[in-house]
């Protein structure tokens, strides 16, 4: 008797799958035939609203183009705005833009953390790191105001200066954060399964790399060292000594090596970020948000946010809205064409696993 494929469903009701996203997937047995990811439809069409709001209005709808990291995307557009503007940033407000992008890395890493090990049902590490990723959202509330949405870098520098006191918070939870990741090896490198769960599994082919456009840590668990804040820096990271990880084998298991060690490096970057950081202005400021109006012209900035990079695309016709806007995130290569590819062949065990290991985020795809 031959044997039928199945359709079945998987997610978004799933620890691993990166939110409201679900994969329709044809299957052999447990052996992936073929996979088409849905995006789920949730967060949508913010390029074509930017076009109907104000300068600043358009500002605030950029952390929803990813919930889980917002900075990046509140960097890109007022790196944009200032680049067709030609408005100058103070130097205080570029090292507190470094400053949250990479408390910002460091939580998109412990989420990571979790989702990875909630896809191989290690679930104890998710909410430790969770619980972790907590006491990073308690400065950005201090900081801010807000734990998620943050609407903080914008165009000109930031919306506040630095609390009293805030510097010595953030080094406190770096000390913290560093000593858990002791617990963090014990408890998931060094564990037998979870190796033999990711090593050799969900890999991306060589000859397919540069191709798809992959990047971020996909990239770099390639083997190859790209890194914008490296090839193209902005903000003060020229000034920044680090160094950018790179992991053999583009399996899963290379991926969360490089993303492990991201996270020292983003301590190591913010210890340096308090200590050379310069008093003054934190703010360059712009007019009466409903007449301030942007010179035709338009800008194409990069950034290396914790999933890879981002690019962000800006176009004024000298009015008080964006002509057009339209970002480039990793979620769309890696979340379709490449998840749709590299998933057939595969069990049906894996296919959370692979899919956090690239590290979508649905909104980036329906923006």
């Amino acid at each position: 008797m031959r044997e039928k494929a199945t359709t079945i469903y998987l997610g978004p009701q799933h620890p691993g799958i990166t939110g409201n996203m679900m994969v329709r997937l044809k299957v052999m047995g447990d052996t992936i035939v073929s996979a088409q990811t849905e995006v789920g439809y949730l967060h949508r069409a913010f390029e074509k609203l930017q076009e109907r709001r104000n300068w600043l209005q358009s500002f605030t709808l950029m952390c929803r183009f990813c919930v889980p990291e917002t900075d990046p995307m509140e960097n890109v557009y007022a790196r944009a705005v200032e680049a067709i503007e030609g408005r100058e940033v103070p130097e205080r407000a570029k090292y507190i833009r470094v400053l949250v992008l990479e408390l910002a890395r460091i939580a998109t890493q412990l989420m990571w953390y979790a989702g990875q090990n909630g896809s191989l049902g290690l679930y104890t590490m998710g909410q430790w790191s969770i619980g972790d990723r907590d006491y990073i959202l308690d400065l950005f509330e201090e900081l801010t105001g807000g734990r998620i949405y943050h609407m903080y870098q914008w165009p000109g520098g930031v919306r506040r200066d630095l609390p009293e006191g805030f510097t010595d918070k953030v080094l406190r939870t770096l000390d913290y954060i560093e000593k858990r990741l002791k617990d963090y090896d014990d408890l998931m490198f060094n564990n037998s399964i979870f190796q033999k769960r990711t090593q050799g599994v969900g890999i991306v082919p060589l000859e397919n790399i540069i191709e798809n456009g992959v990047v971020g840590p996909v990239l770099r668990g390639a083997g190859i060292k790209s890194d914008i804040r490296i090839d193209e820096p902005y903000e003060v990271y020229d000034k920044l000594d680090f160094e950018v990880p790179t992991a053999e084998g583009s399996d899963i298991w290379a991926r969360a090596l490089v993303r492990r060690a991201e996270v020292r490096q983003s301590i190591r970057i913010i210890r340096q970020v308090i200590d050379k950081m310069p008093s003054g202005e934190y703010f360059n400021k712009f007019p009466n948000p409903q007449k301030w109006t942007i010179p035709a012209g338009d800008a194409y900035v990069r950034i290396e946010s914790g999933r890879g990079e981002v690019g962000y695309y800006v176009a004024s016709d000298g009015s008080q809205y964006p002509r057009r806007t339209h970002l480039r995130g990793a979620a769309y290569v890696h979340a379709i064409t490449l998840l749709e590819n590299i998933l057939p062949g595969q069990n049906i065990a894996d296919v959370s696993a692979i899919m956090n290991s690239l590290g979508t985020c649905a909104p980036e795809i329906e923006r």
